[in-house]
């Protein structure tokens, strides 16, 4: 993906969730400012998935400017937080999700992937999330909320790991390869026939095409793929997949292991304990991980992992 096809592409979407809120009733300069702060935080996501424009932000900031990119999200928790709920506590909070992924990484300047640091860094970015701790930092608009705390997270673990940290094997670029169809179409199709059997076989699915979401679905798709499955394939398999694999210097127990820590991050949707979603999204992962591990990009993956979340949503309950 190159800047003239990304500009577009985020000034599309934008413009869509901009005409969304307006249709949902929202306006103002509060509904601007915080539609302003997704755009930047969104910008941040799509644009440094650009090839040529994270090398070009990489070699710009160089070693130690890359301490730099930490600022993108914290001026946007601060913007937003001083401009709409002026809660400090909730100020400090979102500052402190933010700066403290960066300073554990930073303690693994020079040292190979999977220390400490790397580990605690992610923990620090996810658990909040898992646990629905940040939602609070971004109240309004409510549609936005869940969008709005996705971006953040996804822009914390980018700013520390690819920009500061400079992660390798990440995959975080947005291009296609000559085997990304083979694996994108193989990983799908053999996952789909394990996964509907079983699924339907538990009670976990049940067969009822939903045609009033039909006419969302080109909207709801790019939601799914940018907000859903670009940023959890960032995490559990650019991100904790790739350092288990280091780890265990084994890329086979790295993905059984990230695929089963993605089975158990669902285990708290409703009906908890949630043990069948535990059993399907473990399954999904190794394949979504799979597919990374084969190609080296989140891109097979995450187009996996959305085409399968839009054909639940579509047809199945």
């Amino acid at each position: 993906m190159s800047m003239a096809t990304a500009l577009p592409v985020w000034a599309l979407i934008v413009v869509l969730a901009a005409l969304k809120g307006t249709q949902l009733g929202f306006a103002g300069r509060r509904f601007a400012l915080a539609l302003g702060v997704a755009a930047a935080l969104f910008a941040f996501e799509l644009f440094l998935a650009a090839p040529s424009l994270q090398q070009r932000a990489r070699t710009w900031l160089g070693g130690r400017g890359a301490v730099l990119a930490p600022l993108v999200p914290l001026f946007a928790v601060l913007i937003y937080s001083a401009g709409l709920t002026r809660d400090w506590n909730l100020m400090f909070l979102g500052a402190a999700y933010v700066v403290v992924p960066a300073l554990l990484v930073a303690t693994s300047a020079g040292k190979p992937p999977g220390t400490w640091g790397d580990y605690a860094a992610a923990v620090v970015i996810w658990l909040p999330l898992e646990f629905h701790r940040m939602y609070g930092i971004f109240p309004y608009p409510q549609p936005l909320t869940h969008t709005l705390t996705i971006l953040m997270a996804l822009s914390t673990g980018v700013a520390a790991y690819v920009m500061l940290r400079r992660l390798g094997g990440v995959g975080y670029a947005i291009d296609w390869g000559r085997d990304y169809t083979f694996n994108f179409g193989f990983h799908f199709v053999v996952f789909a026939i394990i996964a509907i059997p079983l699924g339907m076989g538990m009670g976990f699915l049940t067969f009822g095409p939903q045609m009033a979401r039909v006419h969302s679905l080109a909207f709801d798709s790019l939601a799914i793929l940018f907000f859903t499955a670009w940023p959890e394939e960032f995490f559990f398999r650019g991100l904790l997949q790739n350092m288990l694999s280091r780890s265990f210097k084994n890329p086979w127990w790295g993905l059984i292991t990230a695929s089963v820590i993605f089975g158990f991050s669902h285990i708290f949707h409703a009906p908890y304990p949630n043990w069948k979603y535990v059993v399907m999204a473990t399954i999904a992962g190794f394949f979504y991980g799979r597919a990374w591990m084969k190609t080296g990009s989140l891109v097979p993956g995450t187009l996996v992992h959305a085409l399968v979340d839009i054909t639940w949503h579509v047809l199945f309950r």
